[in-house]
Parts: structure tokens; sequence; C-alpha cells
């Protein structure tokens, strides 16, 4: 794997050890061995002439083993392994999974490490992100719109276009990766006014979970994905602001992306079909609410 990825790092993301884990049981293989196996050049980690030798038998094993332990796993046969967008996962996923286990008693899901299943240390069977969608497929886009608790709702003149959120307390989620992009107050202002300084200005929260709750304890006015906030708008916790047009699409869409197994198990394919299933109802109502294509 680090001669593939060409990096100790990149090769322990996808092992799910730390670098120095991978880098240790290259030494232990090397000592017991007695020849080097590896050499950095510079474009990464390169094999050594030994280890070059063999690379091809080598690659070509492991293959092998891969595909036969896929056909022998049979202890995985009812696992489910997600990797998902942390804040999906908290506030659409787990809400919903109940209706999925219903249907599937014999099931076991391990959702970021956390679950039914153990956590094992190979690839995920399908990850949920939001993002490129290259490599997988869309599941749809979400719309962001101003949201505040029935309390902090009173605070504000709908009236004043130009001026009606002056002085009011911000809230901001902050992106997890530089690549995410993901539009808050001062993308909305842009396009629909209402303040005329200090967008940027607030509190600021790394997991959208922790900026909900600090809008149920009337904390402040937030900009937020509408299928974040599906059981709180539908529990009256806050509402919308504004008209529900007065929204922005999102950059980037929410993404599947399945990992190649071959065949796929049974309960992956029940879970991809519950899943698109679910997706569906929240793009129709992503198009209701914003009156225009979602996905």
């Amino acid at each position: 794997m680090a001669i593939r990825l060409g990096s100790l790092k990149e090769a322990a993301d996808v092992l799910g050890i730390t670098p120095a884990a991978v880098g240790q049981r290259i030494r232990a293989l090397e000592d017991y061995l007695g020849t080097d196996l590896l050499a950095r050049g510079r474009s990464g980690l390169k094999p050594t002439e030994t280890l070059a030798a063999a690379l091809g038998d080598l690659t070509s094993g492991f293959a092998s083993l891969d595909r036969a332990a896929d056909l022998l796993d049979f202890g995985r046969q009812a696992e489910i392994h997600i990797e998902a967008d942390g804040d999906w996962a908290d506030l659409w996923l787990l809400p919903r999974l109940d209706t999925f286990r219903a249907d599937n008693p014999k099931s076991d899901l391990n959702i970021n490490g956390i679950g039914e299943a153990p956590s094992r240390k190979s690839s995920p069977d399908c990850r949920i992100f939001y993002g490129d969608p290259a490599g997988g497929e869309v599941l749809y886009r979400d719309r962001l719109l101003p949201v505040a608790s029935l309390d902090n709702l009173r605070r504000f003149d709908p009236s004043d276009r130009i001026d009606g959120l002056s002085g009011m307390p911000f809230l901001h989620l902050e992106s997890q990766r530089d690549d995410q992009d993901r539009p808050g107050w001062p993308e909305w202002v842009e396009r629909f006014g209402r303040r005329t300084e200090g967008a940027a200005r607030g509190v600021h929260y790394r997991h959208a979970g922790l900026a909900l709750e600090a809008m149920r304890k009337d904390v402040g006015f937030l900009v937020c994905g509408l299928s974040l906030m599906e059981a709180d708008l539908d529990a009256g916790n806050f509402r919308p602001i504004v008209a529900m047009t007065e929204n922005l699409v999102a950059p980037h869409p929410y993404v599947l992306q399945i990992t190649p197994r071959q065949p796929m198990r049974p309960q992956m394919l029940r879970f991809c079909e519950w899943l698109l299933g679910e997706v569906a109802i929240t793009a129709r109502w992503l198009e209701m609410a914003g009156e225009g294509p979602a996905g």
C-alpha cells in the first residue's frame, strides 16, 4: 500500500492505522528479511531493487487474497460499514435508521467507527460525503436558509429588507476541509441583504449539531442546510426567518460512493435501496421548499 500510494501517511489512512505503525511494520519486515524494501525518491516511496523483482508476484498474490477474503468472509455478511460526513450522519441518517432496522433486523451497522458491527481496518462498504461527485452517485444538493428559535424570531423585523438583521447574533458553521465550501451568513447577506455590515462576526461551530443546540437555547441566528434541520423544523424548535425561497443552493451535493466489491453483498444492496428511497423524499422536499430543482 505504501508503494502503491507513494506515502506512509496515505497508506496509514487507507489501512486505518498511524503512519508510525506503518513504518514500524515495514522495519520489522525488513529486519526479518535482512534487506531494505523501500527507498524514498522525489515522487515518493519506491521499491528497492530487491523488492522490485518480487513486486509483480506480490501484487497479483495480494489481489487473489483480497478476492478470496471477499468471497469467504462469512462473518461480515450481516455487517454494513459506512463512512459518512459527520453532520449528515448525525442529523440526517441516524434519525431515519430505525425504519431500515425494522425491515432488516439482522443487519449490523457501523457508522464512522460506532455501531453494532465491530470496527474493522478494511475499507468501508460505502462512503457518503459532501463534495465533488466524481466517482460517486449524487444523492441530493442541500439548500441553506437562515433560521431562528421562536424567541429570537420576535427580535427580527422582516419588513426591513436593508438592515433588519443589524445587531442580531449570528452563528456560523466552519467547513471541515478547505475543499468543502459551505456557504453561511456572509454569502446569504451578499445575496439577499438585510444587513449592511458584520455578517462574518459571531460564534463559530465545528459541527452542525452543536450549532443547532445553541439555536434551541436562543443563542443566535444560523444559516444551515435544510436537510440537517428537518427534525427541528418539524418539531417547531425554530423557524425560517424569511420565505423558503430565499435560500442558497449548496455548491456541492452529498455523494454516495460504494467500495468496489464483487459481488455486492445482499445487505448492502438492501441498504442502498433504502437509502436512495429516503434520499428521493428529501430531494423532493427540498425542491418544493426552494421552488426549483435541488438534485
